[in-house]
């Protein structure tokens, strides 16, 4: 039997990691506290760690995890960004799930943009205060409407299938587009200033990081909508705190903040929250947030459930590991040489101890 450490898990994660694991040979010790440096102690006695989007995985956490014997940490997430491969390296091998349903993020994505465009937060709560009058509640036809899709993976392409659904023309950026399908790429700058919807469905890189900033917001139309699915610290959130008290965004929807790890997935509606920006945010009127759920739908969760555990039964034969997070391609100067991940191997070889 192989002993899993589950980081930062709620109920939806252990009934659907219980489902999913039966007859696989695998006993989950379900942890709700995040994996931290100071929590990573709690995986002793487990061969491998499944950790998710706001784990802090720093070279502390490595060490503890590696020196207890942990083998693998299985992120059951498209991100990878919290992880210090550098630690890792030679020591844990990093596996992820990149696509459990990113028609279930696309969605979710639309979904903010029509209940900010059409106020349907405002007029929810008037109409349960039996208050059915409409002034404060016109919105904007999107028919027509230009959406600019920052990040042409997946989910972006989910996205743009849904804007085109509704009649929408779509600009595309991605720093790695491909000529043949179809899409209409553009600079970052001609998107920002061209469409009347932004959506951000990148990765978070040392290149994105703040790839909406002050001057991106400068760029667009004061009748735009923002919305941002993928990860917080693409958007500098003190900036687009200021374009909104000034009134140069129509609205924005987000799903994630660059400082959520300390909030989100936790209910603190007892004792409120500490952080100004983001109680600010959610206070404006033409502002909705949500706490990180546009993966949660019972499709995504058994999809989720269903990779990890592929890519831990693909570990533990000592089989290729389809979704390795590959060492050299991440970081250059990690580890220099031909990719041995890119000829079928893993990224470095370590075989699974027997069990």
């Amino acid at each position: 039997m192989i002993k899993v450490a589950m980081f930062d898990t709620k109920t939806y994660d252990r009934e659907s990691f219980t489902q999913a694991a039966v007859g696989r040979g695998y006993e989950f010790k379900y942890i709700e506290a995040r994996l931290t440096s100071q929590t990573a102690s709690l995986a002793v006695g487990c061969q491998a760690v499944c950790a998710f989007v706001n784990d802090e995985i720093d070279a502390a956490a490595i060490d503890t995890l590696a020196g207890m014997g942990v083998q693998l940490l299985a992120m059951r997430c498209a991100g990878y960004s919290n992880v210090d491969f550098k630690a890792a390296y030679k020591r844990i091998n990093v596996v992820r799930v990149p696509a459990y349903s990113p028609y279930a993020v696309a969605e979710h994505a639309m979904a903010l943009l029509l209940a900010v465009d059409r106020r349907l937060m405002r007029a929810y709560n008037r109409t349960r205060e039996f208050n059915f009058a409409l002034d404060g509640l016109t919105g904007t036809v999107l028919h027509g409407k230009t959406a600019g899709v920052v990040g042409v993976g997946r989910i972006g392409r989910a996205f743009m299938d849904i804007c085109h659904g509704m009649g929408m023309e779509v600009l595309a950026y991605d720093p790695h587009p491909r000529a043949d399908d179809g899409i209409r790429y553009v600079p970052l700058d001609t998107l920002l200033a061209e469409s009347d919807v932004i959506s951000l469905h990148c990765p978070l890189t040392p290149q994105t990081a703040h790839l909406i900033d002050a001057r991106a917001l400068a760029l667009m139309k004061p009748t735009a909508y923002l919305i941002n699915t993928s990860r917080g610290a693409l958007i500098d959130t003190p900036a687009l705190l200021e374009a909104l008290n000034q009134g140069r965004l129509a609205g924005v929807g987000l799903d994630v903040y660059e400082e959520e790890k300390n909030f989100f997935f936790n209910d603190l509606s007892e004792r409120g929250i500490s952080d100004a920006v983001l109680a600010q945010l959610i206070a404006k009127p033409n502002v909705i947030v949500t706490a990180h759920q546009a993966f949660l739908t019972r499709e995504a969760l058994a999809n989720i459930a269903a990779t990890t555990l592929d890519n831990m039964d693909a570990f533990f034969a000592d089989r290729p590991l389809n979704n390795e997070v590959c060492y050299q391609c991440h970081s250059r100067s990690i580890v220099e040489g031909p990719c041995p991940y890119r000829h079928g191997r893993r990224c470095f070889y370590q075989a699974a101890a027997a069990h």
